[in-house]
This record gives C-alpha cells, sequence and structure tokens, in this order.
C-alpha cells in the first residue's frame, strides 16, 4: 500500500515537471531571458571581480554567466526528471537494464519535443546542444536513483535480513 502511494505522488510530481517544462518552453525569448537574468544578476551580486569590471566587462561577463545559467537549469530540471521517471519505475517487473532504457528513451524524446515546442515561442530556437545537456541530465537522474538503490539493499535490506538471522 505505501508503494503504490509512492508511486502516485512520483506520478504526480512527474507530471508537474513536465508541465514546468512545458511552461518555461511556451515563453517568448524576452520572457526566458528575463527570468535567467534576474538569477544571473543574483549570482553576480555576490562578486567582487563583477562589481569592480567596467561596463564592457560587466557586460561579457554577465552574458557568458547567463548561458551557463540557463545550461545549468536545463540540465537540472532534466536531471529531477530522470529521477523522477526512473523512481515510477521501481519495484516493476522489468529488468534493471530495461527501466534504465525505457527511463532514457522516455527523457530524450521528451527534450527532442520540448526543443520542438520551442520552436513555435517567439525569439527562441530549438537547439541540440539542449538536448545533449537535457540527456546528460536524465543519465546523472537515473544514476541517483540507481545508487539510492544499491544503498538501500546493500544496508536497509541487509540488516533487516541480519536482524531476522540472530531471533
Amino acid at each position: 500500500m505505501k508503494l503504490k502511494i509512492f508511486r502516485i505522488i512520483l506520478i504526480i510530481m512527474l507530471f508537474a515537471t513536465f508541465f514546468v517544462i512545458f511552461g518555461f518552453s511556451s515563453q517568448n525569448g524576452t520572457q526566458s531571458k528575463g527570468i535567467s537574468t534576474k538569477v544571473t544578476d543574483a549570482i553576480l551580486s555576490f562578486s567582487d571581480k563583477y562589481k569592480e569590471a567596467n561596463a564592457k566587462e560587466k557586460t561579457k561577463i554577465r552574458s557568458r554567466t547567463n548561458a551557463v545559467v540557463r545550461k545549468i537549469a536545463h540540465f537540472t530540471i532534466y536531471t529531477i526528471l530522470g529521477i523522477l521517471l526512473m523512481g515510477t519505475m521501481t519495484k516493476t517487473k522489468l529488468k534493471i537494464k530495461w527501466r534504465v532504457l525505457i527511463t532514457l528513451g522516455a527523457g530524450i524524446i521528451y527534450a527532442i519535443l520540448d526543443e520542438f515546442h520551442q520552436s513555435f515561442s517567439p525569439g527562441r530556437t530549438p537547439k541540440i546542444t539542449d538536448v545533449y545537456i537535457d540527456t546528460l541530465g536524465i543519465l546523472l537522474g537515473i544514476v541517483i536513483i540507481l545508487l539510492i538503490r544499491e544503498i538501500y539493499h546493500r544496508y536497509v535490506i541487509k540488516k533487516c535480513q541480519e536482524t531476522e538471522k540472530s531471533i
């Protein structure tokens, strides 16, 4: 029963993540850049080097930092997607290899569709490099779930079995 409730929560979170990604992709170029610029400015407010730079250097630093912030955002949201996709596959009867392949395939397909969707938003263009970054995020999400699974089986299950033997 607990597993069923856990899986339902994961599925709700998964669809919420799909909607968040869809919402970000629906933004026009100005809106999207505005959000990432606010994040970039918040980060740069901690940099003494940025504060001391002249106007030309500040523009260059801000532009480079904004590009990195945007790529980190892609990577992060797709890592979450990978965790949730792989998490919903736990305790299925499929072998781990198939769970990983299905999760990776579904994540890549969604990343490609996301970039295609962006092409309909004014001022936005699809980028294959974003699909690569998204794929790396999905892979990290899968690895995180596999590590959690390994730790759980190695320590929690093993401790329960040792306790049962000693009784």
